[in-house]
């Protein structure tokens, strides 16, 4: 990951202007080889959390993760959904930052599931997009598509903030794909 993230080169795509305040950040399951380098290098106060499945894969990840800096909260929709929230709950109301894939672990690829949404939501917390697109990679054939970037490649990220703490959550997640889909590789 980090060979591939230091030699290609990143241009940044600031939809809006950045913010710095406590934020539920969202990327879609098959990009995780490069959305944690770039949570981490985002300038945000407060810690940083990654949600990541129970599954044996997700210990890979979550080691991966914590050697970049980036705190784990284990669980998902569908195994630990309960033990997440009240995680995250007690991460934002310090402050901190959660970062969700909302079709993981399993899919189907690019549904959302409501957590990060609810608790945009019920916090009024707004909600960063992360999202890249890459013009050489390799993509497999898994449920999600997973990319991984070639060496050299260029890579354009793009951050996207959201307010949906005034709306409904039908409405919010309806906007908040159509937002997600921008962003996506293929």
């Amino acid at each position: 990951m980090r060979i591939i993230w230091w030699s290609s080169k990143k241009e940044y795509h600031y939809i809006d202007k950045p913010i710095k305040n406590n934020s539920i950040l969202v990327g879609w399951h098959g990009e995780l080889f490069v959305l944690p380098s770039i949570y981490k290098n985002l300038d945000i106060d407060g810690e940083k959390f990654g949600v990541i499945s129970h599954h044996h894969d997700g210990d890979v990840i979550a080691n991966s993760l914590n050697l970049m800096g980036i705190k784990s909260i284990r669980g998902s929709s569908s195994k630990g959904a309960r033990g997440v929230i009240i995680s995250s709950i007690r991460e934002i109301k310090k402050s901190n930052n959660i970062f969700f894939t909302p079709d993981g672990p399993r899919g189907p690829r690019y549904t959302l599931s409501d957590g990060a949404l609810s608790l945009a939501i019920k916090f009024k917390l707004p909600i960063i997009i992360i999202g890249y697109k890459s013009n050489r990679y390799w993509q497999f054939n898994s449920w999600d598509r997973f990319v991984i970037p070639k060496l050299f490649s260029k890579i354009d990220i793009y951050y996207q903030t959201l307010d949906m703490s005034d709306m409904d959550i039908n409405e919010a997640r309806d906007i908040l794909k159509e937002k997600m889909m921008r962003y996506v590789i293929s």
